[in-house]
């Protein structure tokens, strides 16, 4: 099938939910991307710095890009002048280092906390304890120019559906435990960034805002 029928195919089964979908186009063309947006999508993440760099200048100036992998502090710099939201800030030190980036564009960046909710060791995030500790502390009002709009989780890679609906879920649970406390100007907590091509479904029902879809869009991907 090509890229506009997957499309078309993927918002019959979002009909019912109010979820933003992301088009992940990582390890794509610039020619797929186009195509997407043409059928479209506004909306593209990339998980790796140079290949979002790349390919911004040569795409429509309206597309949204998201950053969804692991963001390294000293990359932070060339995607701030126009990075529309970092769903992966996994440490305060990235958090820090975003937030001076985005002064240095004359912007303010939106930011989702990742939060680690899956069994697996090598998932990055925060845990619980450590984003309540910083609200507590006040940690997150030194930094005027970040928007935390919400959280982001990636579920454990299992055949389970129990698993996932129950880390979906409690992530869903502590943004509404979170958006019961006294939340500094910058932590406005609306967006709940779960769900990828195999759980997207599962992720909707427990409350997602937006997935990550990217072989359902685009296809295998090729890695070599």
């Amino acid at each position: 099938m090509s890229i506009k029928e997957n499309l078309s195919d993927l918002k019959k089964k979002f009909k019912k939910f109010d979820c933003l979908l992301v088009a992940v186009s990582k390890t794509k063309p610039v020619a797929d991307i186009q195509e997407a947006y043409d059928a479209g999508i506004r909306d593209f993440g990339e998980n790796k710095v140079q290949e979002l760099v790349d390919k911004q200048p040569q795409l429509p100036d309206d597309i949204q890009w998201h950053m969804i992998g692991h963001l390294q502090r000293n990359k932070v710099k060339y995607i701030a002048p126009f990075i529309h939201l970092i769903h992966g800030v996994d440490t305060f030190k990235l958090l820090k280092e975003i937030n001076k980036q985005a002064q240095k564009a004359e912007r303010v960046i939106p930011c989702l906390l990742q939060i680690h909710i899956a069994k697996e060791e090598t998932k990055f995030g925060f845990d619980e304890e450590e984003v309540l500790a910083l609200i507590q502390e006040k940690a997150f009002d030194e930094l005027k120019n970040i928007r935390i709009i919400g959280l982001m989780g990636m579920a454990t890679n299992t055949e389970n559906e129990a698993i996932v609906r129950a880390e979906f879920g409690g992530l869903k649970k502590f943004m509404d435990q979170l958006n019961t406390l006294e939340l500094p100007e910058n932590l406005a907590l609306k967006e709940l960034s779960m769900g990828m091509s195999g759980d997207f479904l599962l992720a909707q029902e427990e409350g997602s805002t937006m997935v990550r879809v990217g072989s359902a869009i685009f296809g295998k991907r090729n890695y070599r």
